[in-house]
């Protein structure tokens, strides 16, 4: 068997009512993941302090972050939330959804929402629940907390919106697409008065009032002949600025749209799982083989591409000052330039796998560990 991607085991699942595990066997890939390539010493040319830590019970993928002002919301494996005051390290509060999360948690910084692998959507508020909800199918892209409304993107292509003090259901919108979805956080985010989703691999533009669609763009089309080649949905964190959001397709391609009328400014092939960050000149992304490239914003032309961390598993980037912040899963933070991604430094938080996105709460660099260390930390 010869896939022209190749996907590790449980990462796709088979949308529709049983949603039915594709097992993809190791074998397929056709040979071992080459050896990373060894990394010089640390050269230390950037100062980074660590501010503060927060203990929270282990973390496994696919659980994601969010970020409100100076508050930023995690969540462990096992259903806890807590809300951290970035600044001072301090919890705010702390919570149990009561049950496993299947997805990360969404904050508007005094609401945050969570989905457990018994696709309940939960919203608490303070460090209590105030309500629960069954949803139709399971969710892997944490909810999104805006405008006192909790809105919610499941694996079988619905998009719905929730009261945020009541759980009533305000409205569902209802989609078929391809056969496969991610098992991957995917794209769900506020632009305006535009709740923006990524559904397969384009961006729609939704009345987040009604539902109703907006408008579509695509940055990138099915491809292929079986519905493993075909998987192109969007995944990860994006880069806004402005009116425009640079987003990724899985092991497709990397683009940006206009979100007031949903017209796609350019879209270059690129091979990659995780997101994108970036700025008001360049995105970032890291691709599948470890190397880290800078897009020119304007054209989607390749400004650089850095291969030090070759062959390594590592997070989408974090712009943050002069450097990119890239965990990685053996434990180790990355600082690299954006102007050329030299590499500037590396911290070893805890020494277990870093495999969500690091994140910035106020004037702090937030980063979690899969054995539930959550670090702050401010670069020079």
């Amino acid at each position: 068997m010869n896939f022209k991607r190749f996907m590790p085991e449980s990462t796709a699942l088979r949308a529709g009512s049983a949603l039915v595990l594709v097992a993809l066997l190791a074998a397929c890939s056709g040979s071992s993941k080459p050896k990373p390539a060894e990394l010089p010493a640390n050269p230390a040319l950037m100062g980074v302090r660590q501010a503060w830590t927060v203990r929270i019970p282990e973390v496994k993928f696919p659980l994601t972050t969010d970020i409100s002002g100076d508050t930023v919301t995690v969540a462990g494996s096992d259903g806890t939330v807590v809300a951290i005051d970035a600044r001072a390290g301090r919890e705010t509060w702390r919570a149990s959804a009561g049950a496993p999360l299947a997805a990360g948690v969404g904050s508007d910084g005094s609401m945050a929402a969570v989905v457990t692998t018994g696709n309940e959507l939960v919203a608490i508020e303070n460090g209590k629940v105030l309500w629960k909800q069954k949803l139709s199918a399971q969710a892997f892209t944490a909810p999104l907390v805006a405008g006192r409304r909790v809105f919610v993107q499941t694996a079988d292509r619905s998009i719905s919106a929730w009261d945020g003090q009541s759980g009533r259901r305000l409205w569902i919108q209802q989609r078929t697409g391809e056969n496969l979805v991610l098992r991957k956080s995917g794209v769900l985010i506020a632009v305006g008065d535009t709740l923006v989703a990524g559904i397969g691999g384009r961006l729609v533009g939704i009345n987040p009032a009604n539902g109703t669609s907006r408008w579509e763009s695509p940055i990138a089309a099915p491809r292929g002949t079986n519905d493993v080649e075909r998987l192109v949905d969007l995944t990860g964190s994006v880069s806004r600025f402005g009116d425009t959001i640079c987003a990724r397709a899985y092991y497709a391609s990397v683009g940006c749209v206009e979100t007031v009328r949903g017209s796609l400014v350019w879209s270059k092939p690129a091979s990659g799982a995780d997101g994108v960050s970036g700025d008001s000149g360049f995105v970032y992304g890291t691709e599948s083989d470890g190397s880290v490239v800078a897009w020119r914003r304007a054209d989607g032309e390749r400004a650089w591409q850095m291969s030090r961390l070759k062959n390594r598993n590592l997070t989408a980037p974090l712009a943050v000052g002069r450097s990119l912040i890239i965990g990685e899963d053996t434990g180790t933070l990355h600082f690299v330039s954006r102007e050329d991604g030299a590499l500037l430094n590396r911290v070893t938080p805890d020494g277990s796998a870093i495999t969500v996105t690091p994140v910035l709460a106020g004037n702090t660099v937030v980063v979690v560990t899969a054995k539930g260390g959550v670090f702050g930390y401010r670069p020079e």
